[in-house]
């Protein structure tokens, strides 16, 4: 008691901080307060969340929108920067190093320290202990001993004690810094974090197909400056079969730098575009609104000898296959087209999901001819006069998503990880061992006695232990009494 009066307030904190029971407390905190950020989408609408509320917890709409304005009060809606769930972070950090601060002179002590002989009557008092009286002499034993320590892996000092010789080694001595390296990687992992938190962004950016941008969008359309510009030069959607569900959609990306290019690369989902930290990933797709009828047809037309040109139009325009005087024109555009059950050409969808031009053509030998040419379908690019007109695109109506991500932390973050692995191997896989061999004459024989200890692994350890007195009872030079 009198001790305790003693302490002075900065005793006091460090003994808080220095408190395991502290450290389970602010974790459970940041646990439990990072499940309801994890079930509220952050920075959403606010009747997403309502819904969200409503259904989680079965209430009507008002109690819920009165829940949620609480939660909007204490920051859940943005939890993750909050200054609250950061001080938490920092409390859980400055748990952590103090707590590691005050146990690891002991350890690092213990981990430098060198093994010496153990005096005969301590060796008694170990946790593994093994004790066999052998035939022959104690220099003959002795020489099983030497070779037996090395054979499970020790390479034993040797030392004269009270009656008699005795081997000693130790090995993984540094294990036990495994959990303060952990400690070390869960630092670097918040730093990482944080670093994350308040120098990166999670942005969004529509861009049309020939437009390019100089910033992304947090939600409520606040804008975030890149530093360069993006251009989506291309987006193309490939389907299933004949079905309308997407396969892959494919943007190709150009990387402008002060007015020059700097990067070219397409992206799929799962392979992003990354350049000065930012990463842009493939997300969605969708028609520009208003753009019906502003888009240019793009055609390929090949004619029955070979000879093939790419051809730019729109609806109303006329063109020439090459090599020919067959002459086509543009009448109408879909952008999802099928047959009904009179068999007329109807749209079904304002997304490019089967797109078709119609074209008049004329000059032919057998007469003019009028069709629908489909992307998808080859079978309706020949014409009767064994020449070809395909669909290759519909362009600048399209605009690719991405999800924009800067998070300069990431790096540390994975540093952390690794520290993490090579803490936890070491934790769970590695142990202080050390052995004690004490060797002594005795009438009718020499006496073994072997001590060990392990901080950790205790029964695998004994196991090695059990290995070396099989040697030694089964050596050629020694014979268990």
């Amino acid at each position: 008691m009198e001790n305790k009066q003693k302490k002075n307030i900065t005793d006091r904190v460090w003994d808080l901080f220095s408190s395991v029971k502290l450290a389970v407390v602010i974790f459970s905190i940041i646990a439990a307060t990072s499940m309801v950020g994890t079930v509220l989408e952050q920075n959403a609408e606010p009747e997403k969340n309502i819904k969200i509320i409503m259904k989680m917890l079965r209430v009507g709409h008002d109690t819920a929108q009165g829940l949620y304005g609480f939660l909007a009060q204490l920051g859940f809606m943005d939890m993750y920067h909050a200054w609250w769930f950061v001080t938490l972070l920092l409390l859980f950090a400055a748990n952590l190093i103090i707590c590691s601060i005050d146990r690891l002179p002991r350890v690092w002590k213990l981990a430098r320290e060198p093994i010496q002989a153990m005096p005969p009557e301590l060796l008694e008092k170990v946790s593994v202990k093994r004790s066999i009286t052998l035939k022959g002499s104690a220099e003959t034993i002795k020489e099983s001993v030497r070779a037996g320590l090395k054979e499970i892996g020790f390479s034993p000092a040797e030392a004269a004690v009270s009656h008699g010789v005795q081997f000693y080694a130790q090995k993984g001595n540094y294990s036990r810094l495994g959990v303060y390296i952990t400690h070390l990687s869960i630092l670097v992992i918040l730093a990482g974090a944080i670093i994350g938190l308040f120098f990166g962004f999670n942005a969004f950016l529509n861009l049309p197909e020939g437009e390019q941008s100089s910033v992304a969008y947090k939600d409520r359309g606040v804008e975030l400056p890149l530093g360069f510009e993006i251009r989506c030069d291309n987006f193309e959607v490939s389907y299933y079969g004949q079905s309308d569900m997407p396969k892959a959609y494919k943007s190709w990306l150009s990387v402008f730098k002060n007015g020059k290019k700097v990067l070219q690369k397409s992206i799929v989902v799962n392979d992003p575009l990354t350049y000065e930290g930012v990463t842009f990933y493939q997300s969605s797709f969708g028609i520009i609104p208003g753009s019906q009828g502003k888009g240019i047809i793009i055609l390929k037309a090949v004619s029955a000898d070979g000879k093939a040109q790419n051809i730019e139009a729109k609806v109303g325009d006329s063109f020439l296959i090459p090599g020919t005087q067959i002459t086509g024109r543009i009448l109408d555009f879909s952008p999802a087209i099928s047959i009904d059950a009179t068999g007329r050409y109807v749209s079904y969808d304002e997304q490019l999901k089967n797109p078709a031009v119609q074209v008049a053509f004329s000059g032919l030998k057998d007469g003019n001819y009028t069709g629908w040419i489909l992307k998808r379908y080859p079978q309706t690019w020949q014409l009767p006069s064994g020449d070809r007109v395909e669909l290759v695109d519909y362009w600048g109506v399209e605009y690719t998503g991405m999800q924009v991500r800067k998070d300069p932390g990431v790096f540390i973050v994975y540093l952390g990880c690794i520290f993490m692995s090579i803490g936890l191997f070491m934790s769970f896989f590695m142990s202080h061992k050390r052995i004690w061999v004490n060797v002594s004459e005795e009438k009718g024989g020499t006496r073994v006695v072997i001590g060990a200890s392990a901080h950790r692994n205790r029964a695998a350890f004994e196991g090695r232990v059990e290995k070396l007195v099989g040697i030694l009872s089964s050596g050629p030079k020694g014979e268990r009494k």
